[in-house]
């Protein structure tokens, strides 16, 4: 595809569209809009423009259809695959502003919602009235519920409440064209036509900008319980995993950290209050949660039991709020630890909860074979494992040709074991290039063919997902 140069005509009327103090070019705001968390890439658009209604970014984007100017959505830049970096230039669309809670509707356990709004606000707004938003991705603190619907994110509480889609009940959608659609109906059940609502998660920008979500509320959860429990074998860390799913007792979160990744968190943030004896090899964040305190006792006390079929070193029960935050705090800056610590890629694998063992076995098998070392993390009560790829001592050959035939191995074992590339981080720009690991041509093209029909201009974040040779 041709994309058009944005020219100063072009700036003109975005600026009649949005006012000109919300049109950016200026170098500060160019750059601050060329990168994301994705490793250290950068890409520089031409424009960044804040909408603040649907009715703007649908005069934006039938303008930019017409136009052929590529278009990139941003939330908060959190994003881990590239997907909101403007790889053709063009025109980012920073969602910044459309930051409001339209509506709490306690009646029916329902919220609207703009795409701006912080994840970790939502969730406190609707817990002031009783109710809860479980998806809680690590950068919650930060990161848009916009981009949480784009990437069907998940976090540690996946395991028992789900992720994303499972809270998604409709959305109102700007089609590349400019057209604004509602995707379904603020209903528990559906069986009206094709799901769009759901068709629309997970599609990272590509098929059109969401501008209001309405998402389900349950009731509140009142108490929790939390441990750390400390293992001399990973491996044994992750059999451990299914072992306490199949005693019929479902967590609320059921967190794997490795040594390394312990490591380097505590060094990153400067908590030494965890205790990490010589022998521990990896550890499990366990939390139960629930109305009843009697019944999490009994709850923890059957994890307990189960435990005791495993080599475990001292658990520990964290007994405050204070200690309770501190660990979570803990779990969720290892990704910022890693990535202050070494240049590195991150894998978002994802296997059958059953295969984790087997999935971390491999990871250090090709590891040794190609020569990096690796710092592992993840969701494992879903088999959801997060692999960072330390590039270390690396050279930059062995990094930029070496390192993908090393990753296409792994994924290619992953798919084996019946996993696949993303648990919840999504493909972007920098898994594009192995779908073709997972997917036959018969699948892709008919993912193709759905972005050709919602957007037949190819303009709205162009380059992601797809192989370029498709």
């Amino acid at each position: 595809m041709n994309y058009r140069k944005i020219s100063p005509a072009d700036l003109e009327v975005f600026a009649k569209i949005v006012g000109g103090y919300y049109v950016l070019t200026d170098e500060e705001a160019l750059k601050k809009a060329a990168s994301d968390e994705t490793e250290d890439l950068e890409y520089v658009p031409e424009v960044v423009i804040k909408p603040d209604t649907a009715g703007e970014i649908s005069r934006v984007l039938a303008y930019c259809n017409e136009h052929i100017i590529p278009v990139t959505v941003r939330g908060a830049g959190t994003g881990l695959s590239g997907g909101a970096l403007a790889v053709r230039g063009g025109v980012v669309l920073d969602m910044g502003r459309m930051n409001r809670i339209l509506n709490l509707d306690t009646d029916n356990f329902q919220v609207t919602t703009e795409p701006g709004v912080i994840t970790q606000v939502l969730q406190e707004h609707v817990l002031e009235r009783g109710l809860f938003y479980p998806p809680d991705p690590s950068s919650r603190g930060s990161c848009f519920i916009g981009g949480n619907i784009a990437e069907n994110s998940g976090g540690p509480r996946a395991v028992k409440y789900g992720v994303v889609k499972d809270y998604v009940l409709n959305l109102e959608v700007v089609l590349a064209n400019g057209e604004i659609i509602w995707t379904g109906a603020n209903v528990l059940k559906n069986a009206t036509g094709y799901n769009l609502t759901q068709l629309i998660v997970g599609s990272e920008g590509t098929l059109g900008v969401i501008t209001k979500i309405v998402l389900r509320l349950i009731p509140a959860v009142q108490h929790n319980v939390l441990m750390l429990v400390p293992f001399p074998s990973a491996t044994e860390a992750c059999r451990a995993v299914n072992a306490i799913l199949l005693a019929g007792i479902t967590p609320s979160a059921l967190e794997f950290m490795e040594r390394q990744a312990i490591l380097l968190t505590i060094e990153y943030s400067g908590n030494t209050s965890i205790p990490l004896t010589k022998d521990t090899e990896a550890h499990l964040l366990i939390e139960l949660d629930g109305k009843e305190p009697n019944v999490l006792q009994h709850q923890a006390e059957e994890v307990m039991k189960v435990l005791s079929a495993f080599e475990t070193g001292e658990i520990l029960f964290a007994d405050s709020h204070e200690q309770k935050e501190m660990l979570w705090a803990l779990r969720r800056k290892v990704g910022e630890a890693v990535k202050n610590h070494s240049v590195y890629k991150e894998e978002d694998t994802v296997v059958p909860r059953a295969a984790l063992p087997q999935l971390l076995a491999t990871v250090k098998k090709i590891g040794g074979e190609y020569g990096f070392s690796s710092v592992c993390y993840g969701h494992a009560g879903d088999g959801n494992l997060h692999v960072n790829i330390l590039k270390g001592d690396m050279s930059e050959d062995e990094w930029e040709n070496k390192l993908p035939i090393a990753i296409r191995e792994l994924f290619t074992e992953v798919v084996k074991l019946g996993g696949t590339l993303s648990g919840e981080h999504g493909i972007g720009l920098v898994q594009k290039g192995y779908m073709h690991t997972a997917f036959s041509d018969t699948q892709l093209r008919l993912m193709k063919a759905i972005k050709d029909v919602f957007d037949p201009n190819g303009i709205l974040n162009p380059r992601k997902i797809f192989p370029d040779s498709l």
